[in-house]
Parts: C-alpha cells; structure tokens; sequence
C-alpha cells in the first residue's frame, strides 16, 4: 500500500501532538482554550486546557472554546468531525478550531469544508510523547477554525499557510 493512504488507517498509535507554534495561533483565535476534547495529559502540557478528556470524549458534553486534533482513524475521523460540528452548531461550543490532515476528498473531511480553513506550510510534522518530531509526514494538515473571530484567524494563521475562506 503507499504509504500516502494509509491516512484512514488505524495504526493505534494516536499520540501525535499539535506543535507548540499552530496552538499558539489557535489560542490567539480562539482566547482561552477551554476543552480539548482529545487529548491527554502530556498533550495538554503543550494545549494547556482548562480541561481535557481522552477517548471518552466522544461521549461526553463539549463546551465553550474548543481545540482539536483527534485520534484518526477511518472508523474515527467522522465521529469526531460530526461531533464537533453538531456541538457548533447546537451552541455548547462557542468556537473551535480543529486540525486534521487535509484529506479534502473523504468523505469525513466534507463537512469542515463550510468553515473558513488554514492549509498549512510546510507539511506539519507532529510530536511524539518523549518531545521528538514525526518526520516523514505523508499529508498536508490543515486547521478548521468555526466561530465569529474571522478576524483574528486569518491574522493568527495567515503567516502559517494559505487561509480559505
């Protein structure tokens, strides 16, 4: 298989975390982080929410100003994209924003494709738990920003890669 497609595998490996620079324009969007609904104690060392859950999270309540870079997998990427976008759209969640691999022809990815969007550049290499770097990315990653602060994306983004609005 190359090695390209294996984005919607699962590997179960989900420690994979958002580089310090991309939250920092996230918090700047957003203000205060308050859930990052996949997460885990390491990782949010570096998202610093006020609180975060792990694998729970699908079940549980979201609120407020959210970040996100869930556990992908083909079974799992469109149970937490329809969460999140259902938890917008029924107002517990202010604002959010989501990083995802910018996968723009499944099927999964269709719905982040109405918010405005940062295609980020280079390809993102994400941490691992023990602080080294994942090189070798195979996809480009993007962050899905859903909330009234255009402004403040685009200025927090802007310099990070291609804003789509």
């Amino acid at each position: 298989m190359n090695a390209a497609q294996l984005i919607n595998q699962d590997s179960g490996d989900y420690e994979y975390y958002t580089p310090p620079f991309i939250i920092e324009a996230a918090r700047k969007t957003l203000g205060r982080i308050h859930l990052d609904p996949a997460s885990s104690e390491t990782a949010n060392q570096l998202v610093k929410a006020e609180r975060f859950l792990s694998s729970q999270g699908l079940g549980m309540r979201w609120y407020g100003n959210v970040f996100m870079n869930h556990p992908f997998s083909r079974e799992n990427n469109p149970l937490w994209i329809n969460k999140l976008v259902g938890s917008v759209s029924d107002g517990a969640v202010f604002s959010a924003c989501c990083i995802t691999y910018a996968a723009t022809s499944e099927q999964w990815f269709r719905p982040l494709l109405d918010f405005p969007q940062c295609y980020l550049q280079p390809r993102t290499n994400y941490f691992l738990p023990d602080g080294s770097v994942k090189k070798g990315v195979t996809k480009g990653s993007v962050v899905t920003y859903m909330g009234p602060n255009l402004k403040r994306f685009r200025e927090a983004f802007a310099g990070l890669g291609v804003v789509k609005v």
